[in-house]
């Protein structure tokens, strides 16, 4: 899961910018479960959820995403100025969870 900070008056800029340039790009490495946007609590705030089968299977597919250039010159260079956080976690899903 990863939260991402968004300086104040960019979220809108920022989720186009991820639709239009990122997700395509990051779609060809990992599978995209969830991303929402926050209305109460902490503001300006996106969540996003990945699917992967192991911890070993994200790091390979990390590593490809970074060394993807289509990654690095057209999301990178416009996403990063926008952001002002992102927090990273590795969530494992109990028995009972409808989502695995």
């Amino acid at each position: 899961m990863r939260i991402y900070t968004v300086k104040v008056g960019q979220l809108n800029q920022y989720i186009k910018h991820f639709e239009e340039t990122g997700l395509p790009i990051i779609s060809k490495y990992s599978k995209l479960i969830g991303y929402w946007y926050a209305e109460t609590g902490e503001l300006n705030q996106l969540v996003h959820i990945w699917e992967y089968e192991s911890f070993e299977e994200r790091v390979a597919k990390r590593k490809a995403l970074y060394e993807d250039s289509e990654w690095l010159e057209n999301f990178i260079p416009t996403a990063l100025p926008m952001l002002l956080k992102q927090e990273s976690r590795i969530l494992n899903a109990t028995g009972f969870s409808p989502i695995r």
